[in-house]
C-alpha cells in the first residue's frame, strides 16, 4: 500500500524531476547490478578531467521544469581498439546546482532541498551528509547499428542499479571526450521518493515526476 501524504510545502515544487513523458528519450529501466569490466593490458587508460566533465540534469513538475548540473570529481575511461572497454567516475553529490534559477529567487532554497541540508528534510532527496558521492562503473557496451549502448552500476545513497543509455566518444591525439545522449531514470528505484506519485496517496497536483533526465559529458587525458 502506498504511503499517505495530505500536504506539501511549496518547497516541494522545486525538484529533481524530467520533462514530460512526450518529451523524454531513451528511458531507461533500472536492472540488477552487474560485474564491472576489467582493464585489460592492451587498454589506452585516460584520467578524468573533473574541470571539464559533468553531469546536466532536467526535472518536470505539472506546471515547469528545472535544470542543473552536477559534477564529476574524478574517475578513468580505458579504450581497446576504439571501443570503451572499461571506467568508472565519482560523482560529487555536494555540487548539485540549480542553473535555472537566480540567487535569491530560489536557487538556494531548491539546492539546500535537493541536497538535503533543510532541518528536519535530509533524506527527501540525496542528504548528501550521508551520502556525499555517488558512482557509476561499466559494466559492458553493444554497438548495434552504428549505436553504442553503455551498461554500467549507478549507484546512489548506498542502492547500486544497472542502467543503459547509448553514447558516442572520440579520441583525438591523448585525449578523450564521452557524451551520452539524453536518456532518463527512475529516481524511486534508488529510494528518492518524495513527492512520487507511485509511492504516495493523496498528492493532487502536488506531485513531482518519478523520471530524472540526463546528460553526461566525461573528457580525460591519457595517464
Amino acid at each position: 500500500m502506498k504511503k499517505a501524504i495530505f500536504t506539501l510545502p511549496l518547497v516541494a515544487c522545486m525538484v529533481f524531476f524530467t520533462a514530460c513523458k512526450s518529451e523524454k528519450k531513451n528511458d531507461t529501466t533500472a536492472k540488477e547490478a552487474a560485474t564491472a569490466t576489467e582493464i585489460t593490458a592492451e587498454a589506452v587508460k585516460y584520467k578524468i578531467n573533473a574541470d571539464q566533465s559533468t553531469i546536466d540534469w532536467k526535472g518536470s513538475k505539472p506546471t515547469g521544469t528545472h535544470t542543473g548540473t552536477i559534477a564529476i570529481e574524478s574517475g578513468v575511461i580505458t579504450t581497446k581498439g576504439g571501443v570503451i572497454e572499461s571506467g568508472n567516475f565519482l560523482i560529487d553529490m555536494n555540487s548539485i546546482t540549480v542553473t535555472d534559477l537566480k540567487s535569491g529567487e530560489g536557487k538556494e532554497d531548491l539546492e539546500a532541498h535537493l541536497k538535503g541540508t533543510v532541518e528536519g528534510k535530509e533524506d527527501h532527496f540525496f542528504n548528501v551528509a550521508e551520502h556525499p558521492t555517488a558512482y557509476f562503473e561499466i559494466t559492458g557496451n553493444e554497438v548495434k547499428n552504428g549505436i553504442t549502448t553503455l551498461s554500467g552500476n549507478l549507484t546512489i545513497k548506498g542502492i547500486k542499479k544497472n542502467v543503459s543509455f547509448p553514447v558516442s566518444h572520440t579520441e583525438q591525439g591523448s585525449n578523450i571526450t564521452l557524451t551520452s545522449e539524453s536518456f532518463t531514470i527512475d529516481r524511486t528505484q534508488w529510494n528518492v521518493n518524495y513527492g512520487s506519485k507511485s509511492v504516495f496517496d493523496n498528492l493532487g497536483d502536488k506531485f513531482v515526476n518519478d523520471e530524472i533526465e540526463l546528460v553526461i559529458t566525461v573528457k580525460g587525458s591519457k595517464a
